[in-house]
């Protein structure tokens, strides 16, 4: 029987590796990869404890493994890591910066195969079976994947070889972080037996508990376990699912470029918001994130739902299902506006809301509504607009008018406004200051530092109507 077989840094082979015969499929993981690209251009942080993560409210999104030997892990309050690991470096995150590495990494899996399965940002799935004749056995594509990884980004990966993906992704988990794991097709019971249960898909701290009540601890005793006696204790559906797992059987291949299956947006108060005003401005604002996203990929969906976590960590999530598709920000705004009212809060401390859409679908396949009488030109083409004039001049040049800052507009004694007062970082209305220098004159702009100031919320229409863009 084969045995799987652990490689260090990486590098060129020098010694075949273990038997990876059968074994086509690879998961590749960028280690501790936000980190890991903060440690690049910061090397004088390497061997300290770094997070990666926003605020005090926020959450870790990338810890180095110095962080994570105090407990420190992704999607940790900011608040607690903190507390595990006072003497960490906290920065915060730059994901510009983090999907030009991830581009980078993807193209070098793409030079491998073009069966190339993104998982997220930082880690795939590859199908090398292609791949034998150019470039040799799938363990040796792996030492190269990850040789070329480090050269050209200067941050480590770490694989898992195997015949299923599952096994891949098991085995790229174990050998972390920088290391090569290969797992033989004719070695699956002798690598997975031995792993807690809590090692296969699907099982949480509920069905955990189920499992050890009935004295299944590792994956071998759920692989011996008669498979009718697993459906009387977890169900048909998960019983099959797991014992599946358990006997190394994993049908899925690898699906190059996977679409999304949702997009969305959510944000976390600095503070915890009890008001529904600003509840909603905010539900506003990621709706129209969410829209822009969806416009951007050239796709529309047909679910809109919101997330809405209070002061306690407690968490409701509703969805409602469209009549037509859309990437409207205004109708998926409505949508979502709605579901929270019908939520019917009274004076609720909201800790995070979040806008995500689902059922997507091509923007191009995709069917119209047509309503008799109809404008010619709606909310569709406004935002296109406006997405037209954020490219030529940045984000937020155009926006819903309740979403415009609250700022104070400098007046001169004739009680001509000219705009903001300088360094006040409020945004200015080239029109409106057109117009009002007209009539103040340019011999006034000298006493206009006499002038008075007047905190005034700019005009425009009710929340939800954008600023600037007409859909007649």
């Amino acid at each position: 029987m084969g045995r799987s077989q652990q490689i260090g840094r990486a590098g060129p082979p020098t010694r075949p590796p273990a038997d990876d015969s059968g074994c086509s499929v690879l998961h590749v993981d960028m280690d501790a990869f936000y980190a890991s690209v903060e440690l690049r251009r910061r090397p004088e942080l390497r061997g300290r404890p770094v997070i990666v993560g926003g605020g005090n409210r926020g959450v870790v999104l990338s810890a180095t493994y110095e962080a994570r030997s105090c407990g420190v892990h992704s999607a940790m309050p900011m608040t607690r890591a903190r507390r595990l690991c006072p003497q960490a470096v906290v920065v915060p995150p730059d994901m510009p910066a983090y999907a030009e590495a991830s581009a980078g990494v993807m193209a070098v899996f793409r030079s491998v195969t073009p069966l190339v399965e993104p998982l997220s940002l930082d880690e795939a799935f590859l199908d090398v079976g292609g791949a034998r004749r150019r470039l040799g056995r799938p363990a040796w594509i792996g030492e190269w994947v990850r040789a070329r990884i480090t050269d050209e980004q200067g941050i480590t990966c770490s694989v898992g070889v195997a015949a299923t993906k599952f096994l891949a992704k098991l085995a790229s988990t174990r050998c972390k972080p920088d290391g090569l794991l290969v797992v033989p097709a004719d070695g699956t019971a002798q690598f997975l037996h031995p792993l807690p249960v809590t090692a296969l898909w699907g099982v949480g701290d509920r069905s955990a508990e189920v499992l050890q009540r009935l004295g299944l601890r590792t994956v071998g005793d759920l692989a011996r376990t008669p498979l009718p006696a697993l459906r009387r204790a977890l169900g048909p559906a998960a019983a099959e699912h797991l014992h599946a797992l358990a006997t190394g059987h994993d049908p899925r291949r690898v699906v190059p470029d996977e679409p999304d299956k949702s997009i969305g947006a959510e944000e976390t108060f600095a503070a915890d918001v009890d008001d529904h005003a600003t509840v909603r401005r905010e539900l506003l604002r990621l709706a129209d994130r969410t829209a822009h996203r969806l416009r951007a990929s050239g796709q529309v969906g047909r679910t809109v739902g919101i997330k809405v976590r209070f002061a306690d960590f407690t968490t409701v999530t509703r969805a409602r299902t469209v009549a037509v598709p859309t990437d409207v920000g205004r109708e998926i705004y409505e949508t979502a506006r709605a579901l929270y009212d019908a939520l019917r809060l009274d004076r609720p401390r909201v800790r995070l809301v979040g806008v995500r859409v689902e059922g997507i679908t091509p923007a191009t396949a995709a069917p119209r509504q047509l309503e008799i009488g109809s404008r010619e030109r709606g909310w569709r083409e406004a935002d296109q607009a406006v997405d037209r004039a954020a490219q030529r001049f940045g984000a937020d040049v155009v926006r819903p008018a309740a979403l415009v800052r609250r700022v104070t507009w400098v007046t001169t004694r004739d009680g001509d406004e000219i705009g903001p007062p300088a360094g006040s970082g409020g945004p200015v209305d080239p029109v409106r200051r057109a117009g009002r220098l007209g009539r103040a004159g340019a011999g006034r702009l000298g006493r206009a530092g006499a002038g008075r100031r007047s905190e005034r919320e700019p005009d425009g229409p009710p929340a939800g109507e954008t600023a600037g863009a007409s859909p007649s």
